[in-house]
């Protein structure tokens, strides 16, 4: 069975300058794990027994950020499962979008991660190796422009 995992891909705007564009002011949170390859991502984990997976993503997002689910706006409109095998098992992890209700909220990082940045789009996909990871990061930014 395909092993279930959920997050929330964060992001929050800053006040933009007059002459920026709005899609200027918007930066995605990503943790860098503290294990393996410390490769970057936004908060997620494997879904326990009776949860369902929006709880899921709320309940790593404070344990991994210690960011609380009244800190954060949930994006009507936006899911993303992706498909990958880790260690030859298939994964499936399912992100939904979140705001940042104050972007100066301090993030309180779990041992799992390292560090943690707030980045633009262009750096985001640098610092997410994955191409799936990249591609969901772009798509978010077009579906977060086109709702302005």
């Amino acid at each position: 069975m395909a092993v279930r995992a959920c997050g929330l891909i964060i992001y929050r705007r800053l006040q933009p300058a007059p002459s920026s564009k709005v899609s200027d002011s918007i930066e995605y949170l990503l943790l860098q794990t503290s294990y393996g390859s410390h490769h970057w991502t936004p908060p997620k984990g494997h879904v326990d027994p009776g949860e369902d997976d929006l709880q899921t993503a709320f309940r790593e997002t404070q344990e991994e950020a210690g960011l609380q689910a009244s800190q954060l706006t949930l994006i009507e409109g936006y899911r993303k499962e992706l498909h990958y095998p880790v260690h030859g098992k298939p994964k499936t992890v399912v992100y939904w979008l979140a705001e940042m209700k104050d972007c100066n909220t301090e993030i309180k990082l779990s041992e799992e991660h390292q560090a943690f940045q707030w980045l633009k789009l262009e750096d985001a996909c640098k610092f997410a190796e994955y191409e799936d990871m990249q591609a969901m990061l772009k798509e978010v930014h077009q579906f977060l422009c086109s709702r302005e």
